[in-house]
């Protein structure tokens, strides 16, 4: 069984939501959709549960053309980040709403509440209102009542996006045992990098309407296909560079020239546009081939443990994420040290030219 998307575009009065995707999600997978607010995740969501209809392109559950196929009549089931739940009923009464509006038997209604409230760890709260609940188990009943009709497809749109910081921390955890538990098809939307790095499974980063790359959320975070992708899935953002490749050795921006080894090696001579991620740059030098900065300080953000320096080098703004907390004054002249073995070399079209070696060995052990 599997959700098969052919071709699917929408546009809303002349204005482009979904460029044309093709996207295929299996039985059993986790699938995250990745990117920035209005970059299209809850409208590629909304093609995908029904709500609306794509202006061309199809939709194929288990082979089977659903494309103008009501909601309604769809083995659907969407939670969203505003979670609702019925007050006034009970945890059970709002896990088996949706079941008693389908007209299942009292004894099926039972067993499939409590079976999916022991999924959820909801058991010993059943009898109470979901006020009566903090928020994570509020949203485990959102969630229970989602996944109690059996859905085949289950939509998560930003659903841990109003929690506090410790509830989702819990919900991350959570999620991925429930998905495991149910065998549908998940599909949870977020803005957060780090979020679906914990969530696993396949990775649709998106920018603008369009789906740069899909696969292995690894794969995806470790070899971007372009600079698109490479932006969407970093945070902060990942910093550039141009870079010269000549013979041998390659220049990041006016630093010393260094040895054009590994995969940097058989690439033609030519301008690149380097990338770089924050937590890549350090304030030490880090190895005999670290590279050297000079940067002008602007803003410093200390978080706790860690430290966000948003700097200049010439007309380049970067952020540097570092450890420990680092208190410097605004203005302040900054050295920042990076690896080449951290940097990936992206082309003139935007496309990867070749993978940070550091990426490129990790996925190789992992395979």
């Amino acid at each position: 069984m599997a959700l098969e998307l052919r071709g699917v575009t929408r546009v809303v009065d002349g204005r482009t939501h979904i460029h044309p995707t093709d996207l295929t999600l299996e039985k059993g997978t986790m699938n995250v959709l990745l990117g920035p607010t209005l970059s299209g995740k809850t409208s590629l969501m909304r093609v995908m549960a029904g709500l609306d209809r794509p202006t061309e392109g199809r939709l194929l559950w288990d082979g089977q053309d659903v494309t103008g196929i009501r909601v309604q009549d769809r083995g659907v089931a969407m939670v969203y980040q505003q979670f609702i739940n019925y007050p006034g009923l009970s945890v059970y009464e709002n896990i088996a709403s949706p079941l008693r509006l389908m007209g299942r038997p009292k004894a099926e209604i039972d067993a499939r509440v409590r079976e999916t409230a022991e999924m959820m760890r909801l058991s010993p709260m059943l009898e109470r209102r979901p006020l009566e609940l903090s928020g994570g188990q509020q949203q485990r009943c959102a969630l229970a009542r989602a996944l109690v009709k059996g859905a085949g497809l289950v939509l998560l749109d930003e659903p841990l996006a109003n929690l506090d910081y410790k509830l989702r921390e819990e919900m991350r955890v959570e999620i991925p045992r429930i998905f495991e538990a149910s065998g549908a098809i998940f599909v949870y939307a977020t803005t957060e990098p780090e979020e679906a790095l914990l969530l696993g499974g396949h990775t649709a980063t998106l920018c603008e309407g369009r789906v740069t790359q899909f696969g292995p959320t690894p794969q995806v975070y470790r070899q971007p296909a372009d600079r698109d992708t490479a932006r969407v899935f970093s945070d902060p953002p990942m910093n550039f560079i141009t870079a010269e490749k000549r013979g041998d050795t390659i220049r990041l921006g006016q630093a010393n020239a260094v040895a054009a080894g590994g995969l940097f090696a058989g690439l033609p001579d030519g301008t690149y546009h380097a990338g770089f991620r924050a937590n890549h740059l350090s304030l030490h030098r880090q190895g005999p081939l670290a590279v050297e900065f000079r940067c002008g300080l602007d803003v410093t953000e200390i978080t706790g443990s860690e430290t966000f320096l948003h700097s200049r080098h010439g007309s380049q703004k970067w952020v540097a994420l570092v450890h420990g907390v680092h208190d410097l004054p605004p203005g302040s002249d900054l050295t920042l040290w990076l690896d080449p073995a951290h940097v990936y070399l992206f082309g003139a079209d935007g496309r990867l030219a070749a993978a940070a070696p550091y990426a490129t060995e990790y996925m190789r052990g992992a395979a």
